[in-house]
């Protein structure tokens, strides 16, 4: 896979970890729907701590990484729901620690809710494998 970051001058830097644009060339590309912060057996992780949350949802997302034969350097496009836009320094602390550079482009959307009440964030991803 071929993947350049796209930089215009002419807008701001990022306020988080994520790229104004990413183009990337590939044949195969895995769409990995929103994961959030259950673990293997279906319980809610870190009820109430947006960080632990996120961390959980990046596993989540990891594992999916892993099946496939991926890696987080390959996903160009994130989606994220969250239910509080105030917490968003606490997300990309952690997003910090699994997108270690050429940062996907992305969208952040505050949401009323989730599928749980006590869910407080969601993430999808567009991955190109080749």
């Amino acid at each position: 896979m071929k993947k350049e970051i796209i930089v215009s001058e002419k807008m701001s830097k990022p306020l988080g970890i994520y790229s104004q644009a990413v183009k990337a060339e590939g044949t195969r590309f895995l769409f990995i729907s929103g994961m959030t912060a259950r673990d293997k057996d279906g319980n809610i992780v870190g009820k109430g701590d947006m960080k632990a949350q996120t961390r959980q949802v990046l596993e989540n997302i990891k594992a999916v990484l892993d099946k496939a034969g991926a890696t987080f350097d390959q996903i160009v496009k994130v989606t994220v729901f969250i239910t509080d836009m105030s917490r968003f320094k606490e997300i990309h602390e952690v997003r910090a620690q699994y997108f270690k550079k050429d940062f996907p482009a992305s969208t952040m959307v505050q949401v009323s809710g989730l599928v749980s009440p006590e869910m407080m964030i969601e993430i999808e991803a567009v991955a190109v494998l080749d």
